[in-house]
């Protein structure tokens, strides 16, 4: 796989969030909708997770009353059990995991669950989905933490 970007991209992506951030405000959303499939797509051809996993190591996925029922049987395990052993409620009322790096990410950067992760985790980075433009300060956090948003935000701004 190639690499994605030069090795300071963190450092890039740190220097260009306002130009992000004033893009973000601007851009024609039709326009932008119907490019990103094909940056989603791009930015996977050279960007490997299993390499970073910076989402599942710093932050927590939404995990919703389906992504409960779903994972929780999957563990075989009662929803409540699986709340009190893995969740919290954070701020905004949501349940997220109580610990960071995520309880289901392994050292080899696999997820124990992959096949039956929260919809945020089979979603993420939203870069191929309108989340990108509606969620502009998730979309700015995103991009300073994983290289496929980093990516796909350098792409779009190249494009005139």
């Amino acid at each position: 796989m190639d690499k994605p970007v030069h090795d300071n991209w963190q450092k890039k992506a740190a220097a260009n969030q306002k130009q992000y951030k004033q893009w973000l405000k601007q851009a024609d959303k039709n326009k932008v909708l119907k490019q990103l499939p094909a940056l989603h797509e791009e930015a996977f051809s050279k960007v490997d997770c299993l390499q970073c996993a910076a989402c599942c190591k710093n932050y927590s996925p939404r995990f919703k009353t389906p992504d409960i029922k779903r994972i929780s049987k999957h563990l075989r395990m009662k929803e409540s059990v699986f709340i009190d052993t893995y969740l919290r409620l954070d701020d905004e009322g949501d349940y997220v995991t109580k610990s960071a790096p995520c309880p289901f990410l392994g050292a080899d950067n696999y997820c124990s669950i992959y096949e039956e992760r929260p919809s945020d985790c089979a979603r993420f980075p939203y870069t191929d989905e309108d989340v990108l433009l509606k969620r502009p300060n998730l979309t700015l956090k995103n991009s300073s933490f994983c290289p496929a948003v980093y990516y796909v935000m350098e792409k779009l701004l190249s494009i005139k």
